[in-house]
């Protein structure tokens, strides 16, 4: 096996990790480049085959993969930049989408307006003709009205058309008809249909996805094209493959066929890496937390897997119904602005980005941010910084906060810095118990898996706030989404409308419509280079009670692939037996409705295998490199400072103390023991209540 490469695109920064032929991997970052991500990639693809000794043909020519996590989604529908896109729907329901169901994320603004059309008003257009939700023909479509949207879509300059019809769920003929028209009409347009993005009801939700789908579709395709073109032509002669929002990872190809599987994408890696750590180190229930530059992202597992959720997925304020692994994003990152508003100090979710980012990056930032407060309070030594790749001051970082945050607020720099650190940590405290405690998790049960750049600085204050038994903070932390992503297989869900009682289901139907999915399934992954022994199968079915609003995905026990009688009566039990669990009770004397079935199809991927280190051989005084004043128990006390590249498995560092790895630091509180296990992760206990 050759090199493997995964690409994580952040907010701040684009991280790599190059997995070498004998097990032992590097990192590296670059800034990211929001104009163009694709060339922040190639810059750092070249770092890499530098550091390696080998120009970058060389190194892609001895690569076997590289998997890349873009933003491109996420940062077209947060700016609202996207294409030009039209809707072509069932006449009279062209409005659904902006009535929302009546939906608005805070009910108690009143101010809070809609989130910007991603298609006006005089962009939608209805087509008379309508199906019941059996499939039964109650009014004609008419094909000419279908042919007169195409054009007048046309002439008004839209260049994405999304298709909605109702029903099309059921009966996607149509709707097919309806794409055919537009392509002899308007050959140009991406046409995105809603039995093909999202095959099932309610009709907003169907709506909303198929919409961002266009929206978002173009700038995915061309940038993902591009990039695949750029790796050919510098030597790489295999697949790029890409990171989906599902936590799987599929091809180019697929994910042009429906770009909005990698909107959200961006932490899954991030939360298959954790899973990994966790599972080198025997913990199976965490909550991983990725703490970048940008954005603080929470995940809870239980048994080794995250929750994924495919339903009331809100999305950049859009209704996403593709499965999304459950990460709870909050703007809270090294780059979060510290300021005054109000008599009180707030910090995010506004950042300073990559650029001109904090004061102490000397880039022109001009805003106090968490990362200036670290770096006061001696946590982070601009020195070492990314190993120094990065020139760092804290000249100005003192005036700036006595400035913009003590002065105002009537208190010390150095209480104003700490305030920053300690107001940052109850933020993601609350991220943490949202995803934990209110939901009926207890915390204390869970192990904390802390990754990113800065994961490793706040975490192990994090746990004596919380009572976390151990903080993990992994080797590759500061790049754990970028080899997240290598750990990644490949996975393909499908979905399809299903209407029904269980009791009443026609097993028939629910058979065909599973076979059908199966076989999409196998295909799409056949195209990736799949073989068809390493592909398995797990169907749900979502399931709620009769005027439920909300549906659960409870697993369908199939018999060799077969929906039986028995398959019908486990699903029953177990969505009583589910909604118990989550909701408190269980009404076990209604009905059972199924809403749609799902297939999950996972093709095993060769994943790269990491070296473990060797045993140590020295000390862990050879490791200390100095010491150095930083903030602890409410005064600066004078703490040892090791070098993290030279620890090695079972040596142990006693709180407070300070560890610098080449990208990421770990801060340890006192009353806190670090121990190396065997691949340079660092297994944080004690102080914990």
């Amino acid at each position: 096996m050759g090199y493997q490469i995964g690409i994580d695109v952040g907010g701040t920064f684009t991280d790599f990790v190059l997995v070498r032929p004998d097990g032992t991997f590097d990192l590296t970052k670059t800034a990211t480049t929001p104009y163009d991500e694709s060339k922040g990639v190639v810059a750092g693809l070249g770092d890499m085959a530098a550091a390696e000794g080998l120009s970058l043909a060389d190194l892609l020519h001895a690569t076997d993969a590289i998997v890349h996590g873009t933003t491109t989604a996420d940062n077209t529908l947060i700016q609202m930049n996207g294409a030009a896109t039209g809707l072509i729907t069932t006449e009279g329901h062209r409005d659904e989408i902006e009535i929302r169901r009546g939906w608005r994320e805070d009910i108690w603004d009143i101010h809070l307006g809609p989130p910007e059309p991603i298609a006006r008003r005089r962009h939608r257009i209805g087509v008379p003709g309508r199906l019941d939700h059996k499939g039964n023909v109650l009014v004609p479509l008419d094909e000419e009205a279908a042919r007169a949207a195409a054009r007048r879509l046309r002439a008004m300059g839209i260049d994405s058309i999304a298709v909605t019809l109702l029903f099309s769920f059921v009966d996607p003929t149509w709707e097919a008809r309806v794409g055919e028209i537009i392509a002899e009409e308007f050959p140009d347009a991406l046409v995105s249909l809603s039995h093909e993005v999202a095959p099932s009801a309610p009709e907003f939700e169907r709506t909303s996805t198929t919409l961002v789908n266009a929206y978002i579709g173009p700038r995915v395709v061309e940038y993902l094209q591009r990039l695949e073109e750029e790796l050919e032509k510098a030597g790489y002669a295999h697949q790029l493959l890409v990171m989906l929002s599902n936590g799987g990872i599929a091809t180019v190809e697929a994910v042009c066929h429906r770009p909005i599987t990698v909107l959200a994408s961006g932490p899954a890696g991030g939360v298959v890496g954790a899973a990994d750590t966790g599972r080198t180190a025997g913990s199976t229930d965490f909550i991983s937390v990725d703490m970048g530059g940008t954005s603080y992202d929470v995940c809870l597992a239980r048994g080794g897997q995250p929750d994924v959720k495919s339903f009331w997925n809100w999305i950049h304020r859009y209704l996403i119904t593709i499965p999304v692994v459950d990460v709870l994003s909050i703007g809270a990152g090294g780059g979060s602005i510290a300021e005054v508003k109000a008599g009180g100090l707030r910090i995010g979710p506004e950042s300073a980005g990559a650029d001109p980012g904090p004061i102490c990056y000397g880039k022109g930032g001009t805003k106090v941010t968490v990362t200036d407060a670290n770096v006061y309070l001696g946590y982070l030594n601009p020195e070492a910084i990314c190993g120094g790749r990065f020139a760092l001051s804290a000249e100005r970082v003192a005036d700036s906060i006595n400035d913009q945050i003590a002065g105002p607020l009537g208190i010390s720099v150095t209480e104003a810095a700490a305030g920053i650190f300690r107001l940052t940590n109850a933020q993601m405290n609350q991220a943490i118990q949202r995803v934990s405690s209110e939901r009926g998790h207890d915390p204390r049960r869970f192990d904390l898996i802390a990754f990113g750049g800065n994961g490793g600085v706040h975490a192990p204050a994090q746990a004596l706030d919380l009572g976390f038994p151990r903080v993990l903070v992994p080797k590759a932390a500061p790049a754990l989404s970028a080899l997240g992503i290598l750990l990644a297989d490949h996975v393909v869900d499908r979905a399809k409308g299903c209407v029904s009682q269980v009791e009443r289901l026609d097993l028939g139907l629910a058979n065909s419509i599973l076979a059908e999915m199966r076989l999409e399934a196998e295909k799409e992954l056949a195209n990736a280079n799949v073989a068809h022994h390493q592909i398995g199968h797990t169907a749900t079915a979502a399931c709620r009670y009769p005027g439920q609003t909300f549906t659960l995905d409870v697993p369908v026990h199939l018999d060799e692939d077969t929906f039986t009688e028995k398959s019908r009566s486990a699903l029953v039990a177990d969505f009583h037996r589910l909604h118990e669990e989550l909701h408190t009770f269980a009404t076990r004397d209604e009905p059972v409705i199924i809403v749609e079935l799902k297939l999950r199809a996972t093709g095993e991927t060769p994943r790269p295998r990491i070296a473990p280190l060797p045993a140590a051989d020295t000390s862990v005084s050879d490791a200390e490199k100095g010491r150095r004043k930083a903030y602890f128990d409410g005064d600066f006390v004078d703490v040892a400072v090791y070098d993290g590249t030279k620890l090695l498995p079972d040596h142990e560092i006693a709180g407070p103390a300070i560890v610098e790895e080449t990208f990421t630091t770990v801060v340890l509180q006192p009353s806190q023991t670090a121990v190396v296990d065997a691949f340079g992760n660092y297994v944080i206990t004690g102080g914990a209540a």
